[in-house]
Formats: C-alpha cells, structure tokens, sequence
C-alpha cells in the first residue's frame, strides 16, 4: 500500500513539471532566476508564516506556564519542515537542472541515479558514512525525482503513449522490488517502529524508484482523467484542492497531534500492537484528524478573508 499511497515521491515529480513550466514562462519573458525563484518562494513559504507564528505563540503560552517546549516533545509537528526545506533546495536549483535538462537530458537522471547509489553504499556499508552523506543522498534521490517530472513536461514521455508509459511504470516497480529483496532496505516506503534502515530519512534509492513508478502509473491514468477534467464541476474541484495542497501538508501533523490529545483527554489509550482492536480504530484516527483538520482550515481561511478585506468580516 505504500508503494502507492506514499505521495512524496509524485509530489516531487510533479513539482518538476510545474517549475519547469514556470522557468521557461519566465525566460520567454525576458525574466531570469530572481523573478522565478521570487515567485516559487511565495508560494511556497506564505502558507508556513501562520503556522510558524501559530506555534510560536503556543509554545511560548507553554513555557510561561511551566511546561516543556514542543521541541521536546512534539517533533511530530515539525516533520513537513524538513520536506519543505528539501523542496525549497530542488526549486531553488531550477535554473541549473533546467538548463542541465535541456542540454543533457537523460544523462543528468542518470547521474543523479549514481550518485544516490553511491550515497547509499557509503552510509549502510562498513565504512559509515555520518550524516553529511545522508543528507546529499536525500537531496539526490528529491533531485532525481523532480527531474523525471521536467521529462513529462517537455513531451518526452507522452510521444510513446501507453508503452512508455507501462515501459516507466515497469521499471520502477522492477527496481523497487530488487532494491527491497536483495538490498538492506525495508519493504515499507514510510518509516515504521522498529525497522533498521528507513527510507525516507535519510532517503534512499527505493523512494527514486518509487518515483519512477508512481510517474508510470500516472501516465497510464493520464487519458482517463484528463477526459474526465474536461467537466467543469470536476475541474473546479481539482482547482480548488490544489489551492488546500500546501495548507493540507502544514498542517495535518499538528491535527494529528490535536486529535490524539482530545483522544486521550476523553479517557481512551492508544492500541499498542496490530490486534484487531487495531484495525477497528483505523477509521477514527482518518476521520477525527480529518474533521479536525478541516477545522483549522476553516478558521485559517476566515482569517485570511478578514486580512483580505482590511478587518470586516
């Protein structure tokens, strides 16, 4: 399941094929790197600023009242920060992997596809390489990904249609499968208790794979939904989530986190142990985040119109 539902790698492709368009909207109109990357930060950090401000308040309310700061305990919070700090880099390396892109093209995934190898060996090898290399292999394999996204834009993997598609989809799914039963990787593309090696920090080969093979799939459904974008009604729907995208991944650690304090306080404990008591609370702990969630964006939303409109409801 996490082959599929483990949305990192897609976003990262995908990612690639929206800043290169934007690049290249921008170098054809006489623009450069400041204007792109001026623009790709606002977008990217403006939705951070209520959420850092937020959690700064609340931390400081914690400590004047004795407590501990959520850095010692609540780092749950903080993990989109690292996925946004890693994003931020790959966006602002668009104006060398574009031109990369154009003059080399599949030679750069290929190098990319080395070096996250290489950074893998070093760090899981008898020889460990500490975390400086941890961190360049996690940058190669988001690099590789974002890269594989500049190929959806340009045509290269639409001119073959449905059999590069499966060709994409085929062999990432191979690579996934070697890398996971040969290698010392853990099935699993999120990180679960008690595994040695996780793969997504530091970030590992099967999560470039992965990529590959989610871009495949999304190929493949590419006819399908985009007869069905046609529709006003769906389209405006797809608008309209893309626009909750960003908010949606600041915050749902901290719904998360909300949720299972409101849990707790309501006087039931968390299942320690996959039982079939397990599997039952499953639905609740999608829905009660979820409904919390939605909570918070409502009442980000409200206040940004308020913003918006100079005070008045």
């Amino acid at each position: 399941m996490t082959w599929v539902l483990q949305v990192m790698p897609v976003f990262f492709v995908v990612g690639g094929y929206a800043n290169l368009a934007g690049w290249r909207a921008v170098t054809r109109d006489g623009g450069g790197a400041s204007r792109f990357l001026a623009a790709r930060m606002r977008r990217l950090l403006g939705p951070l600023v209520p959420w850092v401000a937020c959690w700064a308040v609340f931390d400081l309310v914690v400590l004047a009242a004795g407590g501990r700061s959520v850095l010692a305990w609540g780092m749950a919070v903080l993990a989109p920060l690292w996925f946004l700090g890693v994003y931020a880099a790959v966006v602002v390396a668009v104006p060398l992997t574009a031109r990369l892109h154009a003059a080399f093209g599949w030679r750069v995934l290929a190098v990319l596809g080395i070096a996250v190898l290489a950074a893998d060996a070093v760090r899981l090898g008898p020889g460990w390489g500490g975390p400086v290399v941890g961190l360049l292999g996690s940058l190669a394999v988001w690099l590789f990904a974002h890269q594989l996204g500049y190929f959806w834009r340009d045509g290269s993997l639409l001119r073959g249609g449905r059999r590069t598609a499966a060709a994409v989809a085929g062999a990432g799914l191979a690579a996934l499968v070697l890398l996971t039963a040969l290698g010392p990787y853990s099935r699993s593309m999120v990180s679960v208790p008690g595994e040695g090696v996780s793969n997504m920090f530091p970030t590992t080969a099967p999560i470039a794979a992965l990529a590959a093979f989610q871009l495949g799939l999304a190929l493949l459904a590419r006819p399908w939904l985009a007869a069905r974008l046609e529709r006003a009604r769906t389209w405006r729907v797809v608008v309209a989530a893309n626009g909750l995208a960003m908010p949606v991944f600041i915050w749902h650690m901290t719904a998360l986190v909300a949720f299972l304090w409101l849990y707790e306080r309501a006087g039931f404990t968390l299942a320690t142990e996959a039982s079939a008591g397990w599997w039952l609370t499953r639905p609740v702990w999608v829905v009660g985040p979820g409904l919390v969630l939605a909570g918070m964006l409502a009442v980000l939303g409200r206040a940004a119109r308020v913003t918006a409109s100079g005070g008045s409801a």
